[in-house]
């Protein structure tokens, strides 16, 4: 795995290890990775470790607390040798404690450091061994962008995320707060520019469907790539419109009913040369059919999207299951807002609303990790038993 993960949020004096797979067991523990974060408090009056209260507040958060008052409530509600476990035998931090740190806490930092731990967590880490040369699915990240809505303030628009994650899971690997979403452009190089993504395919829609990062990814990252077209490219979407489509076979068809809806994905695929796209080999188009179960109401819409990979890379089934999932980042978006109400908190000073965002994202990850598919159902159960949150953490004292 790069150093480059984990050089950013290491402090000068008290460096992390080059290389995290060096020393995994070291450095499985998320306390200890946390306590490796530039602490913006002073030194002198500082009652309790970093690690220890960030510790608290991923759990607090996977228990479903979304307020400095219910994370102080959790806290509270611990078994004395729980929380001395945790780091806090010397007592309970008070809501403005949490407030002052979350709202000048290095947000950059952190998200740099629960990627780089999660990573280790998942048995597919994307620095996988040498690229595949036949037609296999390939390990994959999806890029979008997310709004903090509940952050917005009469001063300060709202903070808004570009985050990277892998498909097929809840990791987020990357994340930068950008001004705003059409600043997801520029942010795009040097989210992923620390990420080991070599023959990795990154999803990404519309907005980010740019030239240079098609480039980026090829030439410097050795990646592959799904590019979303619509109509902000309108000459490229008119041409791919255009391919006489009907006498391109069908490749793949899936059916699905979930969430009140029976939708029907329909994928085809075709190699154009001369494409003006970098790197482009195939164009694709998407057909979802979806029908409203309680209404009936029906909707159809054709999406099109270019890949450098060829047809000797990947089947029309591994491509129609890396765009599913990359729509599937709507599902964590879903969670977020809903089940850990991200749209109704009023954390808005400073850092704290990103920061907040990085922890909701662990949470869920953990709970991924831990096998559960109903966040509702894991935060209910972590409320009531804290040791099993802790027991996915390892938090050293």
């Amino acid at each position: 795995m790069p150093s480059s993960l984990i050089s950013t949020f290491a402090r000068p004096q008290d460096r992390l290890p080059n290389d995290l797979s060096d020393d995994t067991e070291r450095l499985i523990a998320l306390a200890e990775v946390l306590d490796r974060l530039p602490d913006p408090r002073r030194t002198r009056g500082r009652r309790y470790r970093l690690g220890a209260l960030l510790t608290l507040c991923t759990i607090a958060v996977l228990a479903g607390a979304s307020t400095w008052a219910a994370i102080v409530r959790f806290a509270a509600g611990l078994d004395p040798v729980l929380r001395e476990r945790v780091g806090l035998a010397r007592g309970i931090p008070r809501t403005c404690t949490l407030a002052r740190l979350f709202a000048r806490l290095d947000g950059d930092a952190l998200d740099a450091a629960l990627g780089a731990w999660l990573r280790l967590q998942h048995t597919d880490p994307l620095a996988g061994p040498a690229p595949a040369t036949g037609p296999v699915k390939r390990n994959a990240v999806s890029v979008d962008g997310k709004t903090v809505r509940g952050s917005r303030t009469r001063e300060r628009r709202a903070v808004h995320l570009l985050a990277a994650s892998i498909h097929g899971t809840r990791a987020v690997i990357a994340q930068q707060q950008v001004e705003a979403k059409s600043n997801e452009i520029t942010a795009f190089r040097p989210l992923l520019e620390p990420l080991d993504l070599t023959d990795t395919v990154v999803t990404f829609d519309a907005l980010l469907t740019q030239h240079d990062h098609a480039r980026f990814l090829v030439e410097e990252k050795n990646a592959h790539y799904i590019a979303l077209i619509k109509g902000n490219h309108p000459t490229l979407h008119a041409q791919l419109k255009r391919l006489p489509w009907s006498e391109v076979p069908l490749m793949d068809k899936t059916r699905a009913t979930a969430h009140g809806r029976d939708e029907i994905r329909r994928l085809k695929a075709a190699t154009v040369p001369d494409l003006p796209f970098p790197h482009a080999d195939q164009v694709l188009q998407i057909v979802r059919r979806r029908r409203v179960l309680s209404t009936g109401k029906l909707t159809v819409e054709r999406v099109y999207a270019l890949t450098n990979l060829t047809m000797h890379q990947a089947t029309p089934t591994h491509l129609a299951e890396h765009v599913r999932e990359h729509w599937g980042v709507e599902a964590l978006h879903h969670l977020r807002d809903v089940t850990l109400r991200e749209d109704a908190s009023k954390i808005r000073t400073g850092s704290a609303p990103r920061v907040m965002a990085s922890l909701r994202n662990t949470a869920l990850a953990l709970a991924e990790l831990a096998g559960w598919h109903n966040h509702a159902a894991a935060a209910d159960h972590y409320r009531s038993h804290p040791d099993h949150a802790l027991d996915l953490i390892k938090p050293t004292t």
